[in-house]
């Protein structure tokens, strides 16, 4: 039946798009890589790291999930971003599990376009690094949308990018319910999540959103730096 599937369905590795596999153990390896700084040029105030460059399987896998709605693809870059939050624990970037419990918030995504590729690929990937952190409780929070008038991001430079976004990123809650960090919460490691940082705008103002919330955000990690 397998074989029939391939025929009409060629499987393709999302990350090198290798025939015979939908994710292989080479792009597996090059993702579950130690973090990296990064210092993005509109500066979010809180420390930044990246899996690694946009380029290679980091590129693929996150066209493959925005742009072809290869929703597999997510199970993967949890992984490796479950990975490299242990590593900056390892590293003493961020409190252990023994002292702080931890909480994702994915930054947010065009109404629009999240739709069109069947959900919101960071909250997808967020949830799926979560669930790999076994009987730890890891919170995943999509706290965070875009408002009205914000345009598609590609070909604007860095202070286009800041103005497109300014005053049209928004924190969204249920009613009568109060945010784990609006209380100085100090027990909990709060990353601000995304795909590609290119400029650092995006973070920038929502960072400034939830900080406005009384929601400390503590760094932010991100699949692919530009």
């Amino acid at each position: 039946m397998q074989s029939l599937l391939d025929l009409v369905l060629p499987r393709e590795c999302g990350g090198c798009e290798a025939a015979g596999t939908l994710w292989c153990g080479r792009c597996e390896d090059a993702l579950r890589r130690p973090p990296v700084a990064i210092r993005p040029r509109c500066d979010p105030g809180v420390p930044c790291w990246a899996l690694g460059t946009y380029s290679g399987p980091r590129r693929t896998a996150v066209l493959a999930l925005k742009e072809r709605n290869r929703h597999d693809v997510a199970a993967p870059l949890g992984r490796a971003l479950a990975y490299a939050i242990e590593q900056l624990r390892m590293l003493g970037e961020i409190d252990p599990v023994e002292l702080a419990s931890l909480a994702l918030i994915p930054a947010p995504s065009r109404r629009r376009a999240a739709r069109a590729r069947g959900g919101d690929p960071v909250e997808r990937f967020s949830r799926a690094a979560a669930s790999t952190f076994g009987t730890e409780h890891v919170t995943v929070s999509p706290l965070l949308r875009m408002g009205r008038g914000v345009r598609d991001s590609v070909g604007l430079g860095a202070a286009q990018r800041q103005e497109n976004v300014a005053g049209k990123i928004l924190v969204s809650m249920p009613k009568n319910t109060v945010p784990y960090s609006a209380t100085d919460a100090s027990d909990t490691t709060v990353l601000l999540v995304d795909d590609v940082l290119t400029t650092g705008a995006t973070v920038s103002e929502s960072i400034c959103v939830l900080k406005h919330f009384g929601i400390r955000v503590d760094g932010v990690l991100v699949v692919a730096a530009v």
